[in-house]
């Protein structure tokens, strides 16, 4: 994931979600996905498709239990 690929896939989260605290994040010695944030907190990761020569991403998010205790 190169450089303008984070910063498009940062333009359409932050769109598509109406949240300009979204922020995507390439990772550390990897460069199959980048991280996702709001704010400070992580909240996923977003991963690269290229199966069959047809690009596309994945973004990917863990609930825990114990996150949805605030809830109600």
């Amino acid at each position: 994931m190169n450089v303008q690929e984070v910063r498009k896939l940062d333009a359409y989260l932050k769109r598509v979600f109406g949240n300009a605290k979204i922020r995507v994040v390439p990772r550390p010695k990897k460069d199959d996905s980048a991280e996702v944030y709001i704010g400070e907190e992580f909240i996923g990761v977003l991963f690269v498709d290229d199966e069959d020569d047809d690009r596309s991403f994945q973004f990917q998010m863990a609930i825990l239990e114990e996150d949805l205790a605030d809830v109600g």
